[in-house]
C-alpha cells in the first residue's frame, strides 16, 4: 500500500478533521520524509504544535480486514498498558488513598508472595520487586511462554497463582521486567477503589478524552496481528495479559492519551514530576516508563524524552513525549525484527523520527 498522509486532526482546536492545505503542520513533511525514506511498514501518529499527525504506512493486514471503521485500524498496545496503569494508581496517591512507599501488603493483605510486605508501591511500579516473570513460564510446543495460552494448567490470579512464586530477585534491587509487577498493579487498583483497572481506564481516560476504541481484551474486534521471524505469530489468548499488557486501540487515540497527560488534565504536575522521575544508576527507568535526556539531530540543547515501549509476537509499539515541548509519536509495526533503534546511540528510526518531529532543521 503506497505510503501516505492520512489523518490531520486539530482537536485541540476543533472536533472535526481539516484538510492539510488549511493548516501549517510544524514538522509535518520532515517526520513523513524520514518515515517514507526507513521502508517503515506501519503506523505512526503524532502530536505537533497542537495538531495530531497520523502517517499510516501499514501494509494490507495478515488477514481480512473487517469492512466497519476500516479506517481505524486498531492496534494492541502491548506494555504501553503499563504507562497507562502507572497513571491510575498515581491518580489513587493525589486523592491519597494509596502511598507509593508502604509494602503492597497494605492494600493486599492477600497476596501471598513471599516478598509481598517488602515491596513498597513504587518498586512495584518501577520493576524493583524481583517478582516472577510470566514470560518465563513453562515452555509451550511454540516456543512461546504457556502462560499466554488457553491450553495454560497453572493459576493467572495476581495474588495467589504465578505471580505470587518464588521471586526471581531481591527486593529494591536493579529493575528486573516483569509482567507480575503491572498484574499486581491491576489487583491493587481494584482493592483501593473497588473497580477493575479496566474499568478505570474506561471511566477516567476513554471516556473524558473521548477515546472510542480504547479498551482491553478480551474483545471480538479486529486488531492487528504481527509476523514472527516472517511467519504469523501464535495465536495468543491476549486477555491473559491483564493489566500488564491488555489494552488495544488507534496509534491516534494514543497521541490523544500522550497530549492529555502532557498538559496537565490526567495527573498534576507534581504526580508527573514523581511518575516521570528517570533514575539514572537505574537505566533512567521511572514508574511504568523511562525518562532520559537525549541530544536530536538539529537541537541545541538536549531534549527529555518519555519513553515507553512494548511488543507481544510480531506487534512492536513505541510511544514517546517530549513533555517541555507538548510533543509525543507513537508508532506500530506488525514485525518483530524491525530495529527501531536506542535514541541514546544517536541513530536508527526512533531517534530520526523524534529528530524529525522536534527539530527538523537546526535551532537558532
Amino acid at each position: 500500500m503506497k505510503a501516505f498522509l492520512n489523518v490531520i486532526t486539530a482537536w485541540l482546536v476543533c472536533s472535526s478533521p481539516v484538510s492539510a492545505q488549511s493548516l501549517s503542520i510544524p514538522h509535518a513533511d520532515a517526520v513523513e520524509a524520514v518515515i517514507a525514506k526507513s521502508g517503515f511498514d506501519g503506523d505512526v501518529a503524532a502530536s505537533l504544535g497542537g495538531v495530531s499527525v497520523s502517517f499510516m504506512h501499514a501494509s494490507l493486514p495478515l488477514e481480512p480486514y473487517p469492512s466497519e471503521r476500516a479506517d481505524e485500524p486498531l492496534w494492541r498496545w502491548a506494555s504501553v498498558t503499563k504507562q497507562v496503569v502507572a497513571v491510575l494508581v498515581m491518580q489513587e496517591v493525589v486523592r491519597g488513598t494509596i502511598k507509593l512507599d508502604v509494602p503492597v501488603s497494605t492494600y493486599l493483605p492477600k497476596f501471598a508472595s513471599p516478598n509481598a510486605g517488602k515491596i513498597t508501591v513504587r518498586q512495584l511500579l518501577r520493576h524493583q520487586s524481583g517478582l516472577p516473570n510470566p514470560d518465563d513460564a513453562q515452555a509451550s510446543s511454540i516456543s512461546e511462554s504457556a502462560f499466554y495460552f488457553p491450553f495454560y494448567k497453572g493459576s493467572r490470579d495476581p495474588l495467589t497463582g504465578y505471580c505470587a512464586g518464588p521471586p526471581k530477585g531481591e527486593v529494591g534491587g536493579n529493575w528486573s521486567y516483569n509482567n507480575c509487577d503491572y498484574m499486581v498493579a491491576g489487583a491493587l487498583l481494584e482493592a483501593v477503589t473497588g473497580k477493575s483497572w479496566q474499568v478505570l481506564v474506561d471511566e477516567r481516560i476513554a471516556k473524558p478524552l473521548g477515546l472510542e476504541t480504547l479498551s482491553a481484551y478480551p474483545t471480538k474486534r479486529w486488531t492487528r496481528k504481527g509476523l514472527v521471524d516472517g511467519k504469523p505469530e501464535p495465536a495468543f489468548d491476549m486477555s491473559t495479559f491483564g493489566a500488564a499488557a491488555g489494552l488495544y486501540g488507534t496509534a491516534e487515540e494514543l497521541i490523544r492519551f500522550d497530549d492529555a497527560l502532557m498538559k496537565g488534565k490526567l495527573l498534576p504536575a507534581g504526580a508527573l514530576k514523581e511518575i516521570w522521575d528517570g533514575q539514572a544508576d537505574l537505566g533512567f527507568i521511572a514508574l511504568g516508563q523511562w525518562v532520559f535526556e537525549a541530544r536530536l539531530k538539529g537541537c541545541v540543547a538536549p531534549t527529555r524524552i518519555v519513553e515507553r515501549r512494548g511488543a507481544i509476537g510480531g506487534v512492536q509499539v513505541r510511544n514517546f513525549m517530549a513533555p517541555g515541548r507538548k510533543v509525543a509519536v507513537a508508532a506500530f509495526i506488525q514485525n518483530d525484527k524491525f530495529d527501531f533503534g536506542e535514541i541514546w546511540q544517536g541513530k536508527g528510526f526512533s531517534f530520526d523520527v523524534l529528530s524529525a518531529a522536534l527539530c527538523p532543521e537546526k535551532e537558532k
